[in-house]
């Protein structure tokens, strides 16, 4: 799954969530770790794969389900003696990192493949190395190509583009709804630390 589609996700569960237990639209600091907590798993595994070699694969610590669960529920419940914000916070970053993890598992349905479990089971699966180095930024750039191919040789490019880009339009639109929150808190963050 791309970056932009883990964000989207993450988004659409965490706000529509709020939405169906009837509270509010997410707040600017449950927006940012929200984000932090869809992106947490590729910030840690791809650069320690695909910049520093120290993974066969993108898909290591950071997405370990054996490593999220356990530090999602203790970061909750560190949230939850600390108080109502701590516990909205640390809420918003685990459905971020949750999200992130089921998104990889199923990110291989609209190619007509399986789950992909091996995603999110490290140490006890490796995922196959890729066997061009291509470094941090060439990988990703690699990728996209990739899916440009298989958008251009597929015979379902409508079900493939849908599955990376609808996600992200859908979140979008509730993002605006609710107000676009997260991007004041980042200018209110520079302005503290431009003084």
């Amino acid at each position: 799954m791309w970056p932009w589609g883990h964000l989207a996700v993450g988004y659409l569960l965490y706000s529509g969530g709020r939405r169906l237990l009837g509270r509010s639209a997410p707040d600017d600091r449950c927006a940012l770790a929200l984000a932090l907590g869809a992106l947490v798993p590729d910030l840690v595994d791809k650069p320690l794969s695909w910049g520093l070699g120290l993974f066969p694969s993108g898909y290591a610590v950071g997405h370990s389900a054996l490593i999220a669960f356990p530090a999602g529920l203790a970061l909750l419940a560190a949230g939850y003696r600390r108080g109502r914000g701590a516990l909205a916070l640390a809420g918003a970053f685990v459905v971020g990192y949750w999200s992130h993890l089921a998104g990889d598992v199923l990110s291989g349905l609209p190619y007509g493949d399986g789950l992909a479990f091996s995603a999110v089971l490290w140490p006890l699966v490796e995922r196959e190395p890729s066997p061009e180095q291509y470094g941090l930024l060439g990988r990703g750039l690699h990728y996209l190509r990739e899916f440009g191919a298989a958008v251009g040789t597929s015979d379902r490019p409508v079900v493939l583009l849908l599955a990376a880009f609808g996600p992200a339009a859908l979140a979008l639109a509730l993002w605006l709804l609710d107000g676009a929150p997260g991007p004041r808190a980042l200018a209110r963050a520079g302005r503290r630390l431009a003084r």
